[in-house]
């Protein structure tokens, strides 16, 4: 289905009024370009992810741009959202000493990730940016680049491979499965389940809304109207329920950068 149908469909269609019902599908994921720069199309998508970086960039300039010893509002919102990330996840997972220089790229991480889950039920804009898979897979790669990164500085290159594929001679005979098992899990199943994840769960929930949101305007006609009401309902359910994975979505991701940083500092044995 072209780009051009995306979201589209007959305000007219109804039940009982010889139309099917307009499911929602992939085309509802894509967006015409309402722009382009230098050749490259500026999409919806790419427009909330932009506005969701300056949104977050904003928020914590304007909360710790003049610190006060006695916060206002704003830097105490501020505050309590760094310092859930910093001891909420990162010095529960990396541990304080080494753990606080990581701090600000996870804070930024977390909070980045959210905001574009967060769109899905924002008026307007309603659709979560992760639901694209090139999204969550780009911030994937750069914690996968990182942990990598991580793992061979900290261990050398003999010591760094060992790490990886989890070389214990204390394994005996099962140590060659051991390692070609961790080698594939590692390298490859890590990063690709680390962007699969967030990224099936904003699909999925952006795919509910929007199913029972048409249904809801399909089902209004004759005895239909009773029915739409529940469908309605279903809306609302869904919405409060996707807040809460949104969150939720952006805390694990968040959680297994983590550890992946901490297996890549920790002391191979």
């Amino acid at each position: 289905m072209s780009a051009d149908q995306t979201l589209a469909f007959d305000p007219s269609c109804h039940i009982f009024s010889g139309c099917g019902f307009p499911a929602p599908g992939l085309h509802t994921f894509m967006y015409e370009p309402v722009a382009t720069v230098g050749g490259i199309d500026i999409t919806k998508p790419m427009l909330l992810a932009l506005l969701g970086s300056i949104v977050v960039v904003g928020f914590f300039w304007a909360a710790f741009n003049k610190p006060k010893l006695i916060p206002g509002k704003m830097q105490m919102v501020g505050e309590a959202g760094y310092d859930f990330v910093r001891r909420g996840i990162v010095y529960e997972i990396i541990g304080k000493k080494d753990g606080e220089k990581y701090v600000p790229f996870m804070v930024s991480l977390f909070f980045f990730v959210w905001i574009m889950n967060l769109w899905s039920i924002i008026p307007l804009a309603q659709f979560p940016v992760t639901s694209l898979i090139a999204f969550p897979a780009g911030l994937a790669l750069i914690v996968y680049v990182m942990w990598i990164s991580l793992t061979f500085k900290k261990h050398g290159f003999v010591g760094g491979w060992k790490n990886i594929v989890g070389y214990d001679k204390s394994l005996g005979a099962i140590l060659p499965m051991v390692v070609v098992l961790e080698f594939f899990s590692n390298l490859l199943i890590r990063p690709f389940t680390h962007a699969v994840r967030l990224f099936a769960n904003m699909f999925a929930g952006h795919l509910l809304i929007v199913m029972f949101s048409l249904a809801t305007w399909y089902l209004m006609n004759g005895l239909g109207f009773v029915y739409a009401g529940a469908s309605f309902v279903m809306v609302l359910v869904m919405t409060a329920f996707e807040l809460f994975i949104q969150a939720v979505q952006a805390y694990v991701f968040v959680l297994l950068a983590c550890s992946y940083v901490q297996g890549a500092l920790a002391e191979h044995h």
